[in-house]
């Protein structure tokens, strides 16, 4: 199956999206895209442009806008919070600018979360698929450590690993090397390509590094609120 046969995981039809503070500012106006399974897509844009406000609103956490996201095929307008929890929780994994991990927490404990929070696998399954993520992200061996004893390339690892968790359609990050020096930017960029290339995972990053971006599959530039290419 070629790139462009592969089915659509997530689609944005004519979004529109205004701020209203106290003047009213149309940030979004009229985003169509598409991102097929397997791809690893950037979006880029000077800061302002809508770049993070999209992704907010692709992942379901902004409600308020008009148009229609599909995720899997499935239009989310109009859904409970609820069913919207849920679509997160099962079909999306986030990676951020900053970890969010728990410190009071073991590094596994932090991976397990979102999978005990699902309920769907006994927890010691959960355990072991967990731990077998952080192996394919070399962390393994820092399973039983507290998240604060990690460094910040470390914990981001970790993140990624809490991200994959759920075996999740889209894995969407913004900013996730905006925190990190070169080394450890260049590591979890290594990460996301292996995901993307070996494991078929779909990824859709918001950044503002070059470099970054021109390593994806496809970049998507914004700017004023419009995808300039898609």
């Amino acid at each position: 199956m070629t790139q462009n046969e592969n089915p659509i995981v997530l689609e944005a039809r004519k979004i529109a999206k205004y701020f209203h503070d106290p003047a009213t500012i149309k940030v979004l106006d009229g985003v169509d895209m598409q991102v097929r399974r397997g791809e690893f897509v950037s979006v880029t844009g000077k800061s302002g442009c809508g770049k993070s406000t999209l992704l907010y609103i692709l992942s379901t956490m902004d409600t308020d806008y008009e148009g229609e996201v599909l995720i899997g095929g499935r239009s989310v307008k109009g859904m409970k919070e609820a069913d919207l929890a849920l679509i997160r929780n099962e079909k999306i994994g986030f990676v951020f600018q900053f970890h969010y991990l728990l410190n009071e927490f073991s590094v596994l404990k932090n991976v397990m979360l979102p999978a005990l929070k699902l309920g769907r696998l006994p927890e010691k399954e959960i355990e072991a698929k967990a731990m077998e993520k952080l192996r394919i992200l070399g962390m393994d061996g820092q399973a039983l450590k507290k998240a604060n004893q990690l460094s910040g390339g470390q914990k981001q690892r970790v993140a990624i690993a809490r991200a994959l968790i759920n075996d999740p359609l889209i894995i969407m990050g913004d900013e996730p090397t905006g925190n990190l020096d070169k080394k450890n930017s260049d590591t979890v960029f290594g990460i996301f390509r292996s995901l993307a290339s070996d494991f078929n995972q779909t990824l859709l990053v918001v950044t503002h590094d070059p470099e970054f971006a021109a390593g994806t599959d496809r970049i998507v530039e914004m700017e004023d609120g419009r995808i300039l290419n898609s």
